[in-house]
């Protein structure tokens, strides 16, 4: 996937769903960053970047595996920088298997899971700045085994309900909310 193919599938996501209808000045602002800035796929371009990310569900799709991140000390799905990659599905990939240690992961759909911007607090001299964050939905093989890298203080498996009681951001409640509706239509059938 280049730039262009993520502009591309970035202007074609339906976002008409209820589920969705937050991502639409998300997407609006991810584009213009895209048509603007030549190095968003970098970490030095300011005030905003991409970064890729990624759920990891189980196998029968029932729990997804979050890390609760060191740095930001909350639960969150694994995800980072691109550092110049503009193919953030892959990136997404890259950093579910560095963070997780799951081998075999599953690409659920090439096309976004979702669209989320969020602030990222000055830290060590880095400013403030905004993470244009494409996420993307993939699956553990069965019995997938995962190790805590030392980008976490722990992972830890949950079904949507467990997410529900977590203090999660808005991003993330609309992650799960997203995915416990698949999981509904799922049993439905």
């Amino acid at each position: 996937m280049t730039r262009l193919d993520l502009r591309q599938q970035l202007a074609d996501l339906d976002l008409s769903h209820p589920h969705r209808t937050d991502e639409v000045p998300h997407r609006e602002k991810m584009i213009a960053l895209l048509d603007e800035q030549e190095d968003c796929f970098h970490r030095s371009c300011h005030p905003a970047h991409f970064t890729g990310s990624a759920l990891v569900v189980s196998a029968d799709g029932a729990r997804a595996l979050l890390t609760h991140h060191r740095k930001l000390d909350c639960w969150l799905q694994f995800g980072g920088h691109c550092d110049g990659d503009d193919n953030i599905l892959q990136v997404a990939q890259r950093e579910a298997l560095e963070e997780s240690g799951v081998e075999g992961l599953i690409v659920a759909s090439t096309r976004p899971f979702d669209l989320d911007i969020h602030p990222i607090p000055e830290r060590k001299g880095e400013p403030a700045h905004w993470h244009y964050d494409v996420r993307y939905m993939l699956i553990a093989p069965e019995n997938a085994q995962f190790v805590t890298s030392d980008e976490s203080h722990e992972l830890r498996w949950f079904t949507p309900e467990e997410m529900r009681d977590l203090p999660l951001s808005e991003g993330m409640q609309r992650l799960a909310t997203k995915w416990e509706a698949i999981l509904e239509r799922r049993m439905s059938r």
